[in-house]
């Protein structure tokens, strides 16, 4: 089995941890308010998944920052996301229906498969929490034992119903992701049924109830492709917020052979020896996986340098 992946060398675009959440003060009113009209306070929208950027003359982009007082001026949901370690700024996004429009023109919309693997780390991390929240949010406004409006609580982190007193909290689904080895030492890859011809990925799927995570990985792996798996190895997660998953990569070792797609899922599966990879990379046969997805990062784990990058629907 290949050894683990190198986070600390080489982290996973989407990880970083650089903002100290600080749920503490999610239930303090009057340290949140206090917050929001500090004058280091920065504020972000996000709207659909999407935020503001800007892309500046020495070819970085960043998020659309403001001070609290400059944020927009309309009803909006308020998320309070964490405080720099290293200079105390306080960060926030706010909910919208819309991105606000900016008059000197050069803002752009942009989501995170676009931008998560541009943005700085420290920045990627925090539209990661807030496309994650507006998500929720989004999708869970009701509550589910009565059916009543719930109300936003915690600074964006709670939903609370007013008729059963029932309290909702942000959803993550676990979600597995494998790169598939065989005893000669091939990766198995897939294609999904909607991706464009010649896109290749690792297997993945959702972790069902009552399930453990190493059955998810030999479960989804003889589902989709008819591959016993025998090994299964963790290697590092992601959290992958389209709209809510986390995603914990694996390596594991087929102990079978044959291929036998489901048709459904998945429309075509290949081993591929490091050879036939590089081969099928330089003629164009085989496009790679998204950059910013563990799917890249556990290819290259295997393949033993980074994969081309370009660009195409991610895992």
């Amino acid at each position: 089995m290949t050894g683990r992946l190198d986070t600390t060398a080489q982290p996973l675009a989407l990880t970083h941890v650089g903002v100290d959440r600080a749920a503490h003060h999610r239930l303090d009113e009057a340290w949140l308010a206090a917050a929001w009209s500090h004058p280091t306070t920065r504020v972000f929208v996000v709207s659909g998944g999407q935020v503001l950027v800007q892309d500046s003359d020495d070819g970085r982009t960043e998020l659309v920052m403001t001070p609290a007082f400059d944020a927009p001026e309309t009803e909006m949901h308020r998320y309070f996301l964490g405080i720099d370690r290293t200079d105390g700024v306080r960060y926030f996004a706010l909910q919208k229906d819309a991105l606000p429009g900016r008059m000197d023109e050069e803002a752009r919309p942009a989501g995170l498969r676009e931008i998560g693997g541009l943005l700085s780390p420290l920045q990627s991390g925090l539209m990661v929490h807030a496309v994650a929240l507006e998500n929720w949010q989004r999708l869970h406004r009701f509550c589910s034992r009565c059916g009543e409006r719930t109300v936003i609580a915690a600074a964006g982190h709670i939903r609370r119903c007013p008729a059963c007193g029932a309290e909702h909290y942000p959803r993550t689904d676990p979600a597995v992701i494998m790169l598939v080895t065989d005893e000669e030492d091939r990766a198995l890859l897939g294609r999904q049924v909607h991706w464009p011809e010649g896109r290749f990925s690792t297997l993945a799927g959702f972790v069902e109830p009552g399930e453990s995570i190493e059955a998810a990985v030999r479960r989804e792996v003889l589902e989709e492709a008819g591959i016993v798996v025998g090994e299964v190895e963790y290697v590092a997660s992601q959290p992958w917020p389209f709209p809510s998953s986390l995603m914990l990569g694996f390596m594991a070792r087929a102990t079978t052979s044959e291929i036998d797609v489901d048709g459904e899922e998945i429309h075509e599966a290949r081993w591929f020896s490091r050879e036939d990879l590089r081969a099928a990379f330089d003629s164009g046969e085989v496009l790679p996986p998204f950059g910013i997805s563990i799917a890249a990062r556990l290819i290259e784990l295997w393949y033993g340098k980074p994969l081309p990058r370009q660009g195409g629907t991610p895992r």
